[in-house]
C-alpha cells in the first residue's frame, strides 16, 4: 500500500515518525492498541529496524525484507548460522503468490491452511529479494491468524520473520523472555493481555512447517501447532507424504 494515497493513516505515519525521532534509546515499549501502535512499528521497519512482535503463535523478530541491512541485523541479533533462512511474513493469502510459486497448489488449500499457525514452504519467485537467504531455492511464508502483524505487514511490505530468542535458545512467548535482547531492538510491541502462567513446550514449538514445494507432496519440516489438523487438511487435500 502507497502512505501517500492513505489518508489518515499518513497522518499517523508522518506523527509516528516525529514521535520515533524524539525518542531516547531506553523508549521502544509499546502496547498494541489500535492504528498508532501500528504506525509506529512500520516507520521503525521503514527505517531499517528491527522489531519484536508478537504472532498467533511465538513472539517474532521482524524486519523489512527490502532491507539488505535489517535482514543481516537480524542474524547478528540472533547469533544466527547465515545459511539458516528466514521465513517471510506476508499479510493475505492473496498476496502469497508474488513471493512463492503457488500454481501446483491444489485449487484452495492454501486458503483452508491460512491465516494461521502454520509456515507453508514453497519455490521462491524472483521477485523475492535476492539478499534473503541467498542460494536457497525455497522460501518459508506465514500468514499469521492475528490482526496486528498482518496489518503492519500490509503497510511495511512482507517481513523477514524468524523467533524472539537466540539461537539453540527456547523461543518466546513474553518480552521478559528475550529482555537480554531489547539493547539491540528498535521497539517491543506488547499484547494487551499477556499474563500466561503455563505455556507448554509444544506452543513454544511455534507454527508447524510444511514444504509444499513438489506437486502432491507434502514434507513436515517442523512439527508445531495444529500439527494434527495441518496433516488432515493435506490429506483431505489429495495430498501425500514425500517418503510415500
Amino acid at each position: 500500500m502507497n502512505p501517500k494515497t492513505m489518508g489518515p493513516m499518513k497522518v499517523l505515519l508522518n506523527a509516528a515518525m516525529e514521535q520515533i525521532n524524539l525518542l531516547g534509546p531506553e523508549e521502544k515499549h509499546w502496547f498494541i492498541g489500535g492504528e498508532r501502535s501500528i504506525a509506529i512499528a512500520v516507520e521503525l521497519l521503514n527505517k531499517g529496524e528491527i522489531i519484536a512482535i508478537p504472532t498467533d503463535t511465538i513472539y517474532g523478530f521482524a524486519g523489512s525484507i527490502k532491507n539488505d541491512k535489517a535482514i543481516k541485523k537480524l542474524y547478528e541479533i540472533k547469533k544466527r548460522d547465515q545459511h539458516k533462512p528466514l521465513a517471510i511474513c506476508v499479510d493475505n493469502v492473496n498476496n502469497i503468490h508474488q513471493w512463492g510459486i503457488v500454481d501446483e497448489l491444489p485449487p484452495l488449500l492454501k486458503e483452508t491452511l491460512l491465516p494461521g499457525p502454520f509456515t507453508i514452504v514453497l519455490k521462491r519467485t524472483k521477485e523475492l529479494n535476492p539478499s534473503l537467504n541467498p542460494g536457497i531455492d525455497n522460501v518459508g511464508i506465514r500468514v499469521p491468524n492475528y490482526k496486528f502483524i498482518r496489518s503492519v505487514a500490509k503497510l511495511a511490505g512482507p517481513l523477514a520473520l524468524t523467533s524472539a530468542n537466540e539461537s539453540n535458545k527456547p523461543s518466546s512467548v513474553h518480552p521478559n523472555e528475550f529482555s537480554e535482547l531489547w539493547p539491540e531492538l528498535a521497539g517491543i510491541f506488547y499484547q494487551q493481555a499477556e499474563n500466561k502462567k503455563y505455556v507448554s513446550q509444544l506452543q513454544r514449538t511455534g507454527s508447524t512447517v510444511i514444504d509444499l514445494s513438489q506437486a502432491g507432496q507434502y514434507n513436515i519440516l517442523r512439527k508445531g501447532v495444529k500439527l494434527k489438523h495441518c496433516i488432515k487438511i493435506l490429506h483431505n487435500y489429495g495430498l501425500k507424504p514425500c517418503n510415500d
